[in-house]
């Protein structure tokens, strides 16, 4: 079988997809979350924190700051000055590192004072190749908590670079794996310096991709927000894409977050927001007619303390269309189909209350759930058609990014710039433009959740 808009016909497409997909995937582990780092070496391992499970991070807000002092050797220093003077092709900026009191400590003679430059020299380098350079009160809408910290502590690569006497290793090892970060770094290294506009631009969309777990997962979905793309990936290979719509200019706009697919819901409800139940007076509407709320695809409920509740029912006409990913988060958030399917013609598609609308939402969902949760096309074709309420609950991990990148490749591989829809360039670029700021340890912004759960 396989799918043609939310229409399932004949043919073998889905299944060929899948099944290069599980190819490609080779053995597939019970987690396909980022593999942990490897173990520090013994003497790493005193200053090194007690990390949860790779599969249950523990996920705080803000870590303390890890910048120990250690002792180094003229050789070592010597080489961190090297990948210092080279990091410019990250898009990171030498001076921000202190080369030059870094030299004059190692020509000093003086230990102490060649330790302690050392050190912070690699401590923040660290930490910009890891985190990001871009401090979380310059990341709007940014709700993703980068784990690499828990898995890569500064005070574990410090001892690890110099038990091994490779801190250029140590470094490189710090590096997203997305094949986007080496694309973006090539163009850097072929623009003019004079193009200093461009070559900004390529600086901060290398760093969002620091600001993201090194490695993203063996399986994952990836949603470009200003592109209007959704990409199904696995090593790091797109096997489909999808358009979409996101969230309107304003306190719609979609945030950033990374979840994890716990399911895929066919035929879905749609739980009607009070904002409407209430305040539009669909509530009051219907309550008192249940034989046109069923007319509607409605089923509406009065509780004992006078709160109305409206669910649309499954049907093609339902709000969330046939299909939904469950994919748990503070912001209501979803991936899922729509009636409206016309809009995936236009353009511009910034036009949701924040959910991301995907065409072919079913082919994706079946997709998934063969690669997640282990059923088989049959299955899914009577799931798919049944009309019915049902989840597919996934027995495999499998992430989902929400992300915002203005300079990209696109589905096609090619390079590319995108509209920036809600302005999130702005403090970026003036984060890189100022110096660096000491990194204050959080890892997660602290602005306002808002409920973004009205599809329509």
């Amino acid at each position: 079988m396989r799918i043609r808009g939310n229409r399932v016909i004949g043919g073998a497409g889905l299944v060929a997809l899948a099944t290069s997909a599980m190819a490609m995937a080779a053995a597939q582990p019970q987690s396909i979350l980022p593999e942990p780092a490897p173990p520090a070496s013994p003497a790493a391992k005193a200053n090194q924190p007690v990390a949860a499970p790779s599969a249950a991070p523990t996920i705080v807000a803000q870590v303390p700051i890890d910048e120990p002092v250690v002792s180094w050797t003229k050789t070592d220093a010597q080489a961190l000055l090297g990948v210092i003077g080279g990091i410019d092709a990250d898009g990171l900026f030498p001076d921000d590192y202190q080369p030059e009191k870094l030299r004059a400590a190692i020509a000093s003679g003086d230990q102490a004072a060649l330790d302690a430059q050392a050190s912070r020299s690699f401590a923040w380098l660290v930490e910009d190749m890891r985190d990001g350079r871009t401090r979380m009160d310059s990341r709007e809408q940014w709700f993703v908590v980068d784990t690499d910290i828990d898995s890569n502590p500064t005070s574990a690569l410090m001892a690890r670079a110099l038990a091994s006497h490779d801190v250029p290793g140590a470094i490189a090892g710090l590096i997203p794996t997305a094949p986007d970060y080496g694309a973006l770094k090539g163009l850097l290294a072929v623009t003019p310096k004079a193009d200093k506009a461009k070559r900004a631009l390529i600086r901060i969309n290398m760093d969002r991709w620091r600001w993201l777990p090194r490695e993203l997962g063996q399986y994952y979905l990836l949603t470009n927000v200003p592109e209007f793309q959704l990409r199904l990936t696995v090593k790091n290979e797109i096997i489909r894409s999808y358009r979409t719509i996101v969230g309107k200019v304003g306190k719609t706009a979609t945030p950033q977050l990374a979840s994890v697919v716990k399911g895929v819901v066919f035929n879905p409800t749609w739980t009607v927001p009070q904002s409407i139940v209430v305040g539009e007076g669909l509530g009051a509407r219907l309550i008192g007619n249940p034989a046109s709320a069923a007319r509607q695809g409605y089923k509406a409920t009065k509780a004992k303390n006078g709160v109305i509740t409206v669910v649309q029912q499954p049907g093609p006409g339902n709000s969330l269309g046939l299909m939904k990913l469950d994919m748990p988060n503070d912001h209501a958030i979803f991936i899922h189909d729509t009636p409206s399917r016309g809009l995936f013609a236009q353009p511009y598609r910034a036009l949701s209350h924040g959910c991301v609308r995907t065409e072919r939402a079913t082919e994706l969902g079946m997709t998934m759930a063969i690669l997640g949760a282990g059923k088989t096309p049959e299955e899914l074709v009577t799931i798919s058609t049944s009309g019915q309420y049902t989840l597919v609950p996934m027995t495999k991990t499998f992430p989902v990014y929400i992300m915002y990148f203005t300079m990209a490749t696109d589905i096609k591989g090619q390079m590319g710039t995108f509209k920036d829809l809600y302005g999130r360039d702005t403090k970026v670029l003036a984060s890189f433009a100022a110096p660096r700021k000491a990194w204050d340890g959080k890892r997660k912004t602290t602005e306002k959740v808002i409920k973004l759960d009205n599809p329509l």
